[in-house]
């Protein structure tokens, strides 16, 4: 029988509003018995919810397990797709290549077989989804085991998991790998880098592709919250200073960046806090014609644009785009390269 040909951004399995691409749609079409030619479809091993999406959920639900697994199973059943409702956002999952449509199958470029595992590249945000069962929630990881399927369609990106290491190992990079690509790209010889939320993944790999970037001429500096976590990322070798601020007070972040600097401004700054109100942290301490990049979900474009105005800020803001060219290899590689981060995410993301 021939099979039917989906959009090749998924507009045929939107259900409402019509018209719209599967991010911005309320509600998606996740039956799995439909099968395009255009279309991949996975069994699901694990999701990995973005961090703001998760942790609003675990906020909402006082930290209960229980209520988490049916809250996440409530979303899936209502909207066709793991996308919180609150923040917006979703997060990626790994599985099992289960099908393949047969106009991907005749692209000679095409690289995939049945059985093979892979992580999603694109949100849970737009990815029809479907759970039979959550098998087991990890809080301190953001993430979910479940039995289920997925689609990718044929214009979403995916990274075979390397062979070199564990499939969690992968994943926990793959999740922010965006994150650590723009952080290669944006620097230059010598400039001053700020990274916000630096003790979290997304900051530490930010933090490394940043350093080799400025090189010796350069700063990188991180900001946290807790002082505890000072001393483990000196070690780590991935910053030149780590502060200890709030992010959700820019004047605190102000001061104590530009003391570690100093005095001077700087050039770029990465926010990767998962909580809300962190934008004027990040655009405080930049200078003017600087960069700012908001790799955060939790960031609000309404809150930053506004703040820079009110404050005569003329930086660029950037828009975390979780795709960059080549983002899954660079990423994978960072751990290739450095031992201690790799130990780090193996002991805290596995």
């Amino acid at each position: 029988m021939e099979q039917l040909k989906g959009n090749k951004y998924g507009t045929h399995r939107v259900i409402e509003p019509k018209g719209v691409l599967t991010q911005a749609a309320w509600k998606i079409d996740n039956d799995m018995t439909k099968r395009y030619s255009n279309e991949i479809i996975c069994d699901v091993i694990s999701l990995n919810i973005d961090s703001a999406s998760f942790t609003q959920i675990e906020e909402a639900c006082g930290g209960d397990e229980q209520k988490i697994g049916e809250m996440i199973l409530g979303i899936v059943a209502e909207r066709g797709k793991q996308q919180n409702p609150v923040t917006g956002s979703g997060g990626m999952f790994i599985g099992k290549v289960a099908y393949i449509g047969e106009d991907l199958l005749k692209k000679p470029d095409f690289d995939l077989k049945v059985g093979d595992k892979i992580a999603s590249l694109v949100s849970l945000s737009m990815t029809p989804l479907k759970i039979d069962r959550i098998k087991a929630i990890h809080k301190d990881i953001d993430r979910v085991d479940i039995d289920g399927q997925a689609v990718l369609f044929e214009s979403a990106i995916y990274a075979k998991l390397p062979e070199d290491m564990s499939e969690a190992l992968a994943l926990a990079a793959l999740d922010v790998a965006g994150a650590p690509a723009q952080a290669r790209k944006l620097p230059k010889e010598g400039d001053s880098v700020l990274i916000l939320g630096a003790n979290g993944k997304s900051g530490v790999l930010c933090g490394w592709e940043a350093l080799k970037k400025v090189g010796p001429n350069g700063k990188v500096v991180g900001v946290v919250r807790n002082p505890k976590q000072v001393p483990a990322l000196i070690e780590l070798g991935v910053y030149t200073d780590v502060i200890v601020a709030d992010c959700t007070k820019p004047v605190e972040v102000l001061e104590k960046a530009l003391e570690v600097n100093g005095g001077r401004e700087y050039d770029i700054s990465i926010c990767c806090v998962n909580i809300e109100s962190c934008e004027m942290s990040a655009i405080l301490p930049v200078r003017d014609d600087g960069l700012v990049y908001f790799f955060s979900m939790a960031t609000s474009f309404t809150k930053a644009a506004l703040g820079a105005e009110g404050v005569g800020k003329d930086v660029t803001m950037i828009v975390g785009n979780g795709y960059t060219k080549n983002h899954a290899e660079i990423t994978l590689n960072v751990l290739r390269e450095n031992e201690k981060l790799r130990k780090l995410f193996d002991e805290k993301y596995c």
